[in-house]
């Protein structure tokens, strides 16, 4: 920071002022560029002009007091080139320091030999008055310098709280607020500047992905925020803590999936030209900005999740959070904390700085729950309350947190006869199905499997970088006169096997589909087998077959996760009801 003297120049006047009271000389002050800052008497219009004496410049490069009694003759003066000019009978240069660095020299100056001889009786004391009258100017000076560079800083401070993405506010020791950055205001929606107001930020003691959750209050409103607090003493003078904040929905869309950037669903994907797929697109664009709870049912394979991921694109949240959780892929005991979440300390195993739910995640998105059938009951009962009141507590903690979402529920189930068989709440079951949307197997709309079969050998095409196939006539016979009973999945299975197996073949035949595919067993042939035989299954018996098929499929898949998930695709059931029935027929996992 380059200044001068000249920057004070107010306050020199008022110190020279008081030389020329007590001692009735003349005074110079130059800066430390040999530039007249200051002057009395006939030095007042030199202002600004630069200095050419020889003794202010020998005092700038040592740094001492030079006592001249004997102007141009003495040897400082042999150079000097205003010699000729010089009228001075006594000279006092003094310098000034400012953080030990010369700034500019003080200058008493005698022109009469009364001035000159008042001096000399008392040269000590006047040196003395000289240098202290110094030294406050360097002090004067320095303070200046000081308010420089702290409104540099605060200016520099502010520049970067203004160009940072997070919230910044400055809180001094009385709980007053110093400074915040715009993008404080913003996400703190406030309609005007809140500096001066008091502030109180209080801990909750609780944690999202390893941010502290506060709650700030300012006035009589109260926020729920993440951040942390920096001490900035450094900064400011007086105590002050700088509070570095986001809020909570921004996390939330950070750390979760947006669907409209690489998962993004639309109607577009939803391929068919079945009347009963255009009835659903033209369903879904009804029903999409809707805030009721939505129940898709139908069969394995029908493409739900497919329904309620378009139905998120379409609607008016869709630059909001879509969380998916399937629950029957999650163990029970697992499952009410990945709902629901739960702070520190909560339970033996608790992530220490606790753990955001999903429905906390979904937060003015919307949450997806999949296979809602297979939900314990004990965690129904809460689902209905969330429902009901808007709201969730995380486990271990008595605050509620208030919700804006949308739910759309799924599942393959039977809700009704769950519903019978006291495995379902009757009254949770009316709560989810606000809007309700079935979906039909493919089976019933045949004339969907030609273009759906199409898309997919585009898309298995461009994975395994093949040239775009086509399929012949007779395949495609085949697989529209197929029975699909695992539907649209089932459908993909084939074709993704077909396309890995293909080899360089230009167009599918019938040589690579599938024996089952090929050659089904008629339904209704085992059903007249069956009734041949009058057989009938008691229901101990049907639970010895069920046994022994999953023992042998266990067997066959393997006892991992994926071979489990295999024999539940098979059975048609959740992995949670398969858990169960290992558990059921004391089989070992």
């Amino acid at each position: 920071m380059d200044i001068s003297l000249i920057e004070i120049e107010e306050h020199i006047k008022k110190y020279i002022k008081v030389i020329t009271t007590v001692i009735n000389v003349d005074v110079g002050v130059v800066d430390k560029n040999m530039k007249r800052v200051s002057g009395t008497s006939r030095y007042i219009d030199t202002v600004g002009e630069r200095v050419v004496g020889s003794v202010f410049q020998k005092t700038l490069e040592t740094g001492e007091t030079y006592v001249v009694t004997n102007p141009r003759n003495h040897n400082l003066c042999t150079e000097c080139l205003d010699k000729k000019n010089c009228k001075e009978t006594l000279e006092i240069a003094t310098p000034i320091y400012c953080n030990n660095e010369i700034e500019g020299v003080l200058g008493l100056l005698c022109f009469n030999e009364d001035q000159k001889n008042k001096i000399l009786l008392d040269e000590e004391s006047y040196l003395r008055f000289t240098q202290q009258i110094a030294e406050f100017i360097g002090m004067k000076f320095n303070e200046y310098k000081e308010s420089l560079i702290q409104k540099e800083r605060e200016e520099t401070l502010n520049h970067l709280l203004n160009n940072v993405t997070k919230g910044v506010i400055l809180i001094d020791e009385n709980n007053k607020i110093t400074s915040i950055n715009q993008i404080g205001i913003k996400k703190l929606k406030l309609s005007s500047n809140p500096e001066g107001k008091k502030a109180i930020l209080i801990s909750q003691n609780d944690y999202i992905m390893n941010e502290e959750i506060f709650k700030l209050i300012i006035g009589n409103k109260e926020y729920n925020v993440i951040g942390k607090k920096v001490p900035m003493h450094v900064i400011k003078k007086n105590k002050v803590i700088g509070f570095i904040f986001d809020d909570i929905q921004k996390v939330n869309k950070n750390i979760v999936e947006v669907s409209n950037q690489y998962n993004r669903i639309t109607l577009d994907d939803i391929h068919g030209t079945s009347q009963s797929i255009q009835s659903l697109k033209d369903y879904i664009k009804i029903i999409a900005n809707s805030n009721s709870t939505v129940l898709i049912t139908g069969e394995s394979g029908t493409g739900k999740e497919l329904i309620a991921r378009s139905l998120h694109s379409c609607g008016n949240r869709k630059d909001k959070p879509l969380v998916v959780i399937n629950c029957s892929a999650i163990p029970d005991s697992l499952l009410e904390s990945e709902l629901f979440g739960y702070v520190k300390g909560a339970f033996t195993g608790a992530n220490n700085n606790g753990h955001m739910g999903k429905f906390e995640l979904a937060n003015g998105g919307v949450i997806f729950l999949d296979e809602i059938g297979d939900m314990p009951l004990y965690l129904q009962s809460k689902l209905l309350r969330v429902i009901q009141e808007k709201k969730i507590e995380r486990i271990g903690s008595n605050k509620s947190i208030d919700l804006d979402i949308k739910i759309i529920a799924a599942t393959n189930a039977d809700l009704k006869q769950k519903i019978r068989e006291k495995k379902f709440r009757e009254d949770l079951f009316y709560r989810l199905n606000v809007i309700p949307i079935q979906t039909c197997p493919l089976r019933e709309r045949k004339e969907d499997i030609k273009p759906i079969v199409k898309k997919l050998i585009e898309k298995y095409s461009l994975i395994s970088e093949k040239k775009s196939m086509d399929i012949d006539d007779k395949a495609m016979e085949v697989l529209i006169n197929y029975d699909w009973p695992g539907n649209v999945r089932e459908l993909e299975n084939v074709i993704e096997l077909v396309m890995n197996t293909c080899g360089d073949s230009e167009k599918i035949d019938l040589s690579m589909l599938p024996e089952n595919i090929l050659q089904p067993k008629n339904k209704n042939v085992i059903l007249d087998e069956i009734n041949k035989e009058s057989f009938e299954i008691l229901s101990d018996e049907f639970e010895e077959i069920e046994k022994t098929y999953i023992i042998k499929g266990l067997k066959k898949y393997g006892n991992s996760t994926e071979g489990k998930k295999i024999i539940c695709e098979k059975m048609n059931i959740g992995l949670t009801t398969l858990y169960r029935k290992l558990k059921k027929f004391n089989i070992e996992k």
